[in-house]
């Protein structure tokens, strides 16, 4: 039996000076929608952006066929670009030698990512597609107003 098609849309926000963060998403399969934003304290915008995902992929109740579109180079990259494999067979360090940060959320998403077909998509932040300037505002707002989990 053929998997789902759901696409969904991640995005973080993060004030590099208090660093408070806030990530959103939104999926959708076929007139279907679902959404879900919060607040993280003392945080990275890259951990936000990361957090989207995560939180997004676990939401599905089963494995499906996903496109996941992203403003985030350093989240889509990672995957398409082979940076995971290479962290991982250097024992998660970096060309540098340094450790990948952000190594927690990275093997969330190698697990989750390993449950579905995922297609990662990269779209330009604040260039008017109106899902990514959706879920912009909804981690904007989340992170602002200090919503946590619903």
């Amino acid at each position: 039996m053929p998997r789902k098609h759901v696409t969904i849309w991640t995005d973080g926000s993060c004030d590099t000076t208090s660093r408070e963060g806030g990530w959103a998403y939104l999926m959708r399969y076929g007139t279907h929608e679902r959404s879900d934003a919060a607040h993280e304290p003392d945080t990275t915008n890259n951990r936000m952006e990361l957090t989207a995902a995560v939180e997004a992929l676990a939401a599905l109740k089963e494995p499906c066929q996903v496109t996941l579109v992203t403003d985030s180079q350093y989240l889509k990259k990672a995957f398409t670009d082979g940076w995971l494999e290479t962290w991982q067979r250097n024992g998660w360090r970096t060309a540098s030698k340094q450790p990948v940060k952000n190594q927690d959320l990275w093997e969330r998403l190698l697990h989750l990512t390993s449950e579905h077909d995922v297609n990662w998509r990269w779209t330009k932040g604040h260039d008017g597609h109106a899902e990514n300037e959706s879920v912009d505002r909804m981690a904007l707002r989340a992170r602002r107003e200090r919503r946590t989990r619903r």
